[in-house]
């Protein structure tokens, strides 16, 4: 059987029960990141009515899953620890769902904990790792460089001036969300587009508001059968395609710096679930660095190459705009603890349900939430539907 009638075979075979964040987001010097797992977790328990003893898959990056699994008091029977950045935990849905679907679980947790504000001790540098031999002389040593890199190729293929404004649409509106989300970091702070352009030189050519933020979080995702799901507290989103992929690790081995692995995953995850992008009604697209953003948006195929900036402007993307994107404030304003990529598909269950207040969508079908991982490396796709 060809791979994408196999994928169209097991489309909505597994529902999203359960969705939270820790109790609180930000600065938490006083957790550790093993207890933002676990409040996440009680908390998207919680939200599924499901009890943790039931729990019978796991799922966690960055920590060991039998770490986290002993803290939890679990013992799955399914475990998957894949770490591949941001993008780790929107791939674990797909995992998630391929286990269910194969019988190794039925109620899989996916959870994620991490001090990225309270804990900024130095990372030892692995000498051994191609990045810190061939990269790091060169003064390529973490993502704000290696991202600024691949926006200056952008900005030489497509225009300064017109990539230029397009970082700052984006900055600008994502933050309107934050203002609407009371969960938000960046909550009570406003941007205008003065404050993004005169915001401080962080790597040419990214300013400090082109740059997500740094803080301490914690989320969690419950995931099950549909079967299981209609007994569940508020019921279940379909979990109707996904994608998952990676092409390179150092960005220097980057054949394409403005055309990112979502090129693969966003197509595969619309024909699997049998939609185009126009049936689309919330995009929720990991935004590390404003042009994670602009370059997502044109690999995933909402426009062609190039054509970003005018797909973004005028304020297309913030509220009362016809295309909601990163509705919870994004990892630009709402929260980044290292990896973000779970909470693009909190954010879309919760707009799938009609949960989020003042920032909550009209139409809310379907969502399609994406992560992006390493630099510019890995890509994970889902679609989700409520009806």
């Amino acid at each position: 059987m060809p791979v994408m009638s196999k994928l169209k075979a097991i489309s909505g075979s597994a529902e999203i029960v359960g969705v939270a964040e820790s109790d609180r987001l930000g600065k938490l010097p006083n957790r550790s990141a093993l207890q933002l797992h676990a409040e996440a977790a009680d908390n998207a328990l919680a939200d599924a009515g499901i009890p943790m003893s039931d729990v019978d898959g796991f799922l966690t990056a960055g920590y060991s899953t039998y770490d986290v699994a002993e803290y939890l008091g679990i013992e799955p029977r399914f475990t998957d620890s894949t770490i591949v950045g941001g993008s780790s935990f929107v791939i674990h849905i797909a995992h998630a769902m391929a286990a269910i679907q194969a019988g190794y679980c039925e109620v899989a947790l996916i959870t994620h904990g991490q001090s990225g504000r309270s804990d900024r001790a130095r990372a030892a540098m692995n000498r051994g790792l191609p990045a810190a031999q061939y990269e790091a002389p060169y003064g390529i040593l973490g993502p704000p460089v290696s991202y600024s890199m691949a926006a200056r190729r952008y900005m030489h293929e497509y225009g300064e001036d017109r990539t230029r404004q397009a970082l700052a649409e984006i900055a600008v509106s994502t933050r309107k969300w934050a203002n609407m989300n009371e969960m938000a970091y960046m909550h009570d702070e406003t941007m205008s587009f003065d404050d993004y352009h005169n915001s401080r030189w962080i790597s040419w050519p990214f300013h400090l508001f082109d740059c997500c933020l740094v803080t301490d979080a914690g989320a969690a995702i419950v995931v099950t059968t549909p079967e299981r799901a209609k007994n569940a507290r508020k019921g279940g989103v379909k979990v109707l395609g996904v994608g998952e992929g990676h092409d390179h690790s150092m960005i220097s081995q980057m054949q394409d710096l403005t055309l990112p692995f979502g090129r693969h995953t966003g197509p595969q995850a619309l024909e699997m679930a049998g939609i185009t992008h126009s049936d689309l009604d919330l995009t929720m697209i990991y935004d590390s660095f404003t042009y994670t953003v602009l370059v997502t948006l044109e690999s995933l195929g909402f426009c062609g190459p190039g054509e970003g900036p005018d797909f973004v402007a005028d304020q297309r993307t913030a509220p009362g705009g016809d295309f909601p994107l990163n509705t919870n404030g994004g990892g630009l304003s709402y929260t980044h603890p290292g990896m973000y990529g779970i909470f693009t598909v909190i954010e879309a269950v919760r707009q799938l349900r009609g949960e989020t207040g003042e920032r909550q969508i009209k139409n809310r079908n379907l969502a399609m939430a994406h992560g992006t991982g390493g630099n510019l490396s890995s890509t994970g796709t889902v679609i989700l539907s409520r009806d």
